[in-house]
């Protein structure tokens, strides 16, 4: 296993946090929810904690500009920090996997995910969802005739993302795995269940 991982505190077992990342579009959203489906395990995803932290409903559109607005750096940074005090309830409580969700597109939120890890005595894995751009444009344009999408991505938000998106480098080599989603879903959570750093992180089924 070479996902970053510590060592679990005496009496409790360790847990292993999933992270399904990239840009907006990526399909990053439905392979987490049908893994947390599939193993019942908690979900976490960025887009409805934001809205919940600034109290409105999931499904309320917020086309507010890059960086403006609920999509500011202080209210992105408190919404991951959410997303983490869940995943410590969540052990607390017992789970031996969390999945969370979300661009996660500086590398020092990703850190920070690894340091709660790493203090939880379990391991991190990021998987990062990437697709053509062609098939971004299609997924958004369907999503934004969806009256129940919570995401507010658009495609200039999407281009802003390739240009400022911090990508893994090589000192994050072990802890993620780069997947094409444009294949079928099923396909993908197959190859996912069977990747190599997924290795005794999923729970029984």
């Amino acid at each position: 296993m070479t996902a970053v991982k510590g060592g679990a505190p005496p009496g409790k077992a360790a847990i292993a946090i999933l992270v399904f990342a990239g840009m907006t579009a990526s399909g990053k959203s439905t392979l987490g929810q049908v893994l947390a489906q599939r193993y019942q395990v908690p979900y976490h995803n960025s887009d409805r904690i934001r809205k919940e932290l600034a109290g409105l409903q999931a499904t309320e559109r917020r086309p507010d500009q890059v960086g403006a607005g609920i999509y500011s750096t202080a209210f992105t940074e408190a919404t991951y920090q959410a997303m983490l005090d869940r995943v410590r309830d969540d052990s607390a409580h017992g789970a031996a996997v969390v999945i969370l969700d979300g661009s996660y597109s500086r590398r020092r939120y990703r850190d920070a995910v690894r340091g709660v890890a790493r203090d939880l005595g379990g391991s991190a894995v990021f998987i990062f969802c990437i697709c053509p751009d062609d098939e971004v444009r299609r997924r958004l344009e369907q999503r934004a005739k969806d009256s129940r999408a919570v995401s507010d991505g658009r495609w200039e938000i999407y281009l802003h993302q390739k240009k400022t998106y911090e990508l893994p480098d090589a000192l994050e080599e072990g802890s993620y795995i780069l997947l094409d989603t444009e294949r079928p879903v099923e396909r993908l959570v197959t190859d996912l269940e069977a990747h190599p750093y997924m290795c005794g992180l999923l729970p029984p089924r």
